[in-house]
This record gives structure tokens, C-alpha cells and sequence, in this order.
């Protein structure tokens, strides 16, 4: 089977989640059969994205978005402090 090409991707985390993304990767990531702290970052990523799917989308998958098809950057200050995190 061919691999898929894959896609650059650029989250940014401030220090805090920063340090605790490294920690959990650290503590936890080979237990969770994770070869790198991407793969850590991509599988969490993508069971969000499947509760997403289940929650506001029937659970099917919604039609991709191409490259350049979102904003660029960083958060803004005041959407770091509305945004909506279940921690």
C-alpha cells in the first residue's frame, strides 16, 4: 500500500501546554505506542476530531479543507482567554 503524503502542520502551544505536551509524551507516549512526540500530537488530534465527527457532523467525515484554506498564526490574546477548553 502506498503511504500518504503528509502534510505540514504548525500548532502553536504556549510553554505551560507546551511543557505538559512534552511531559505526556515523555511519561506516556511508548506506552501509547507513540514513535514521536508529532505522532503523540497527530493521534490526539485526530480522536478530537472524531468526537467532533460524532458530535456536530453525524459522525461522518466533513470534506477536506485545503492547504491555505484557513487563518494563519498564533491565536489572538483575546481568543486565548474565550476559547472554549474542557480540561
Amino acid at each position: 500500500m502506498p503511504s500518504k503524503k503528509i502534510a505540514a502542520f504548525t500548532p502553536y502551544f504556549t510553554e505551560d501546554e507546551a511543557g505538559q505536551v512534552r511531559a505526556a509524551f515523555l511519561a506516556a507516549g511508548h506506552l501509547e505506542g507513540d514513535a514521536s512526540v508529532s505522532d503523540f500530537i497527530v493521534r490526539a488530534t485526530m480522536r478530537e476530531v472524531k468526537r467532533l465527527q460524532r458530535k456536530h457532523n453525524g459522525g461522518r467525515l466533513w470534506s477536506p479543507v485545503m492547504a491555505g484554506g484557513l487563518r494563519r498564526g498564533q491565536r489572538t490574546r483575546d481568543e486565548m482567554q474565550h476559547r472554549n477548553e474542557e480540561v
